[in-house]
């Protein structure tokens, strides 16, 4: 099973390079993050002729939303809330095979890295304990669940293009890392793309609109993610991250990240 996970900006905006990345990268599941779109208006009958048809989306307008495109069939879908908010961040596909798939966007968390000063980092610190503290009371090491998405954190040194100018920036915080370990290791679950790619190497998803010339600067983080639990590493056969995606027309700040899987 070939899994991409993307956050898209905005599906509709952007619903030829989904078309692209279908073509080149042949997904059997797509997990898609800031689809921007009320869910009457999502691209439905677009996703079917890519070859999707079995669809779940948890949109809304103009902000956040998360999807998850199969070719295979979906046999449930669940969309937890967090934080007494409808902010619509998480979506839980089980697919036939009886694997869960989620497709989960944790808030960024705005400028200021003090949750006193900044309210938009104080809900992510407190979305992340949410969702660690529901996924150690529901997770199992040997159930086969995927948790896939712009997870807005990059924990290791080398996720990020200079951990000591990062260190105080929202997204690679000791507060975000330390909280982000805490929910890897609550299952414990898997790093798919570093089970693959050492820790050394220095790897990113993301790069700002900000830069001028993002390629040339290459000032990355790594913030997309896909994690999978012990009873699935096994069957772990590769990793990849679509790059090239960077440089398309009227990109998404983020690129793919890809991982099979066989199941």
């Amino acid at each position: 099973m070939r899994l991409v996970t993307w956050n898209i900006n905005s599906i509709r905006l952007r619903i030829d390079a989904l078309r692209q990345v279908n073509s080149l990268m042949a997904p059997d599941v797509v997990c898609l993050q800031e689809i921007k779109v009320d869910d009457p208006l999502f691209p439905e009958a677009e996703c079917r002729a890519m070859g999707f048809d079995h669809i779940a989306f948890h949109g809304m307008k103009g902000y956040n939303g998360v999807a998850v495109l199969s070719k295979r069939p979906i046999t449930r879908v669940q969309t937890p809330s967090w934080c007494k908010r409808e902010d619509r961040r998480h979506l839980i596909a089980t697919l036939e095979n009886g694997v869960d798939v989620h497709s989960l966007y944790i808030p960024a968390g705005g400028d200021i890295p003090d949750p006193d000063l900044n309210d938009k980092f104080a809900h992510k610190l407190a979305f992340v304990r949410e969702v660690t503290a529901w996924m150690a009371a529901t997770i199992r090491p040997e159930d086969k669940a995927i948790v896939a998405g712009d997870f807005n954190i990059a924990p290791l040194e080398t996720d990020v293009w200079s951990h000591k100018q990062m260190v105080k920036v929202v997204s690679h915080t000791p507060a975000e890392v330390g909280l982000l370990n805490g929910m890897q290791a609550a299952i414990p679950m898997v790093d798919a793309v570093r089970h693959f790619v050492p820790p050394s190497e220095r790897l990113y998803t993301w790069w700002s609109y900000r830069s001028p010339d993002w390629e040339r600067n290459d000032r990355g983080r790594r913030l997309d993610h896909v994690w999978v639990t012990p009873a699935l590493a096994p069957s772990l056969r590769s990793a990849l991250v679509a790059r090239e995606v960077r440089s398309w027309t009227q990109p998404s700040d983020h690129v793919p990240v890809m991982v099979d899987l066989d199941l």
